[in-house]
């Protein structure tokens, strides 16, 4: 299982997770849905107490990830199989992203 804080303008909104099993889970922190001023990170990913879950990584994750000859530049320096969105997402998302939403990997 691997773990990551996902932040929205550089504050803490909820935990992205892949399980074992390859499938993901993303759920807002308490204190995050209790505040009314805060937003939801994503359309696609609204407030809500509820855990989503899904098979593969969830759109909104999957296309902040790199594509093309970017993406075999950042898997050779990095060492991470093409495949693995997760590892991808944790090498990239963490400093430099397009938007509000940054994601940053829990070492455990």
């Amino acid at each position: 299982m691997r773990e990551a804080k996902v932040l929205f303008k550089n504050e803490e909104a909820g935990i992205l997770t892949q399980h074992d099993d390859g499938s993901f889970s993303f759920r807002y922190h308490d204190d995050w849905l209790a505040n009314n001023s805060k937003q939801s990170i994503s359309l696609t990913l609204p407030k809500s107490e509820k855990e989503f879950h899904s098979k593969y990584l969830f759109p909104f994750f999957y296309n902040m990830l790199p594509e093309g000859s970017n993406k075999q530049v950042v898997c050779k320096l990095n060492r991470i199989d093409w495949d693995d969105h997760f590892g991808l997402l944790m090498s990239t998302a963490k400093n430099d992203s397009i938007g509000a939403v940054r994601v940053i990997k829990i070492e455990h």
